[in-house]
């Protein structure tokens, strides 16, 4: 075996601002700034592992210190003692400090003590702190006062990936640039342009693979491509890089959500099995469902959501998807998502992830029966909606209480009636609003007609459920918009015993006697 077979991930690194790929705001601004000499004094690169930070901080140093100009160049030779120096992380003044293995106080103070000192080979001093959210508490106050006011001879470079952690005063001292994700079609033209340096062969469907799976990250990419040629002997093609990625076909997977959302159970966890035998990693195969949901989504006539080219599906697959969209709501589109997002976390902590897989998949047969929100706010609004002119019956798709037996059903015919079999169901929440706010206007073969003088919306749905448990048959309520100017059934109470004679005469005993309640 070569002993110095460098991988690909270092042999391709960039070398220059032209070799940068997929950063070019970046390249644009860092240029301008050198060539129109406003060159600031700390900048900081934040972004996903991969993306170019650290190899902008070093391509940065050459610039500023490259031998072939007289002052700092946007284009560094490469080969001036300063830039292969550099290159090789072996220049006396650009210091490159890993923050994870110098996180306290005492390393920050050897690190500015020695800025003070003038460059020795170069024009610049470049401190290159990696991972800088790393530093301790103490070590970031440290770096605080040097940073916002170094010598003129000191460039501050920083480069994390979890910029939250940095503190806003050491933010606000740099120059913040934010590394994007490489496209998938700039990591392919890169991944092929290096295959043929390499005189691999790399199929167009392969390198589609690999440049997916990267993410976004050129690093990520490349371990993946050195992997695979080193499984295949320089042959890379799209089966190779599925075993390797333990991944299923993105046809599969198209054929497979046809069979889950056809609601064969039967068929989808044979074809589970079959795809599990095959060595297909099951995370690898939820996160390609959840993405073959989110773009059938994006792909639904129902929200028209642009352009689905860039979808990692072929125009028969997508045909396909479309099909599958012609049948499948959006509805449950999104109620699937739902439930893959939810089997994240299960499948991480499940110790057997093939029966935690075929669970996911017997829900997932059976969310298509769930009704819709919309289906559910409009059943709930035929029964609880209680505005003037509104009728309010119990729907025939709800699960009712049980009936009573037909030997105990009541016989409700009158507003006194109600009132008598409420208080007698002890009912009471419901007997003292409907015998204190409701004008009854009219009862009969199950329809009720009613005012309600402080307008509970619930009151209707509650009354109708209760009469439709009692009774045994569907109750319509009717509210009503004006009051009729009739009595409710505690008024109705009061005027008989304000008429009863007894009664009458017990209240002639005192001067300004008056009933405040029936009970």
């Amino acid at each position: 075996m070569d002993s110095n077979y460098t991988v690909l991930a270092r042999k391709y690194r960039s070398q220059d601002f032209k070799s940068l790929i997929g950063q070019d705001v970046l390249v644009k601004t860092l240029t301008t700034a050198i060539n129109t000499g406003r060159i600031a004094h700390a900048y900081i690169f934040t972004g996903i592992r991969g993306t170019g930070k650290t190899s902008t901080a070093r391509i940065l140093a050459k610039a500023l210190n490259c031998l072939s100009s007289d002052g700092p160049t946007a284009n560094p030779c490469g080969v001036c003692e300063n830039c292969r120096a550099i290159a090789a992380g072996q220049h006396i003044d650009v210091m490159e400090i890993d923050a994870a293995s110098h996180t306290g106080v005492d390393n920050m103070r050897d690190i500015l003590d020695a800025a003070q000192y003038r460059p020795t080979n170069g024009r610049y001093k470049v401190y290159i702190i990696d991972e800088v959210h790393m530093l301790s508490t103490s070590a970031f106050n440290a770096l605080l006062k040097t940073l916002e006011e170094p010598p003129a001879h000191v460039i501050f470079i920083l480069a994390t990936t979890e910029i939250r952690k940095v503190p806003v005063t050491i933010l606000s001292r740099c120059q913040r640039f934010d590394l994007v994700r490489v496209p998938v079609e700039t990591l392919k033209k890169h991944f092929a342009w290096i295959a043929e340096q390499e005189k691999i062969e790399l199929s167009d469907a392969a390198n589609e693979l690999l440049a997916r799976a990267a993410d976004g990250s050129v690093r990520d990419g490349l371990s993946l491509l050195d992997q695979a040629i080193a499984q295949t002997g320089g042959h890379v093609d799209e089966r190779a890089v599925l075993d390797m990625l333990k991944r299923a076909d993105r046809g599969v997977v198209v054929d497979f959500m046809e069979t889950v959302l056809s609601g064969d159970t039967a068929a989808a966890l044979a074809k589970v099995d079959e795809i599990y035998t095959n060595g297909a990693d099951l995370a690898m195969l939820l996160t390609d469902m959840m993405e073959w949901t989110h773009w059938a989504t994006r792909m639904h006539p129902a929200i028209h959501a642009g352009d689905v080219t860039n979808s990692p599906y072929t125009a028969d697959q997508r045909e396909q998807i479309k099909k599958i969209n012609s049948r499948v709501s959006l509805n449950t589109l999104s109620r699937i998502w739902q439930v893959m997002v939810a089997a994240v976390p299960e499948m991480q902590a499940s110790g057997n992830q093939k029966q935690c897989f075929d669970m996911l998949i017997v829900r997932l047969m059976h969310i298509a029966d769930m009704p819709s929100v919309s289906e559910i706010l409009q059943r709930n609004s035929n029964n609880t909606r209680a505005g003037a002119g509104t009728t309010i019956s119990s729907s025939k798709n709800e699960t009712a209480a049980p009936a009573a037996p037909e030997a105990q059903r009541l016989e409700i015919k009158n507003a006194t009636d109600l009132a008598a079999a409420l208080q007698a169901s002890k009912e009471i929440l419901l007997y003292s609003y409907y015998t204190s706010n409701i004008e009854v206007v009219e009862i009969s073969d199950g329809i009720m007609k009613y005012f309600d003088r402080r307008g509970d919306a619930d009151f209707a749905h509650k009354m109708a459920a209760w009469l439709n448990d009692k009774t045994g048959r569907t109750w319509t309520l009717e509210r009503v918009a004006e009051s009729q100017h009739t009595h409710t059934i505690t008024e109705q109470k009061k005027e008989e015993l304000e008429s009863d004679p007894l009664v009458a005469s017990a209240m002639n005993l005192f001067a300004d006697a008056e009933i405040v309640g029936v009970k």
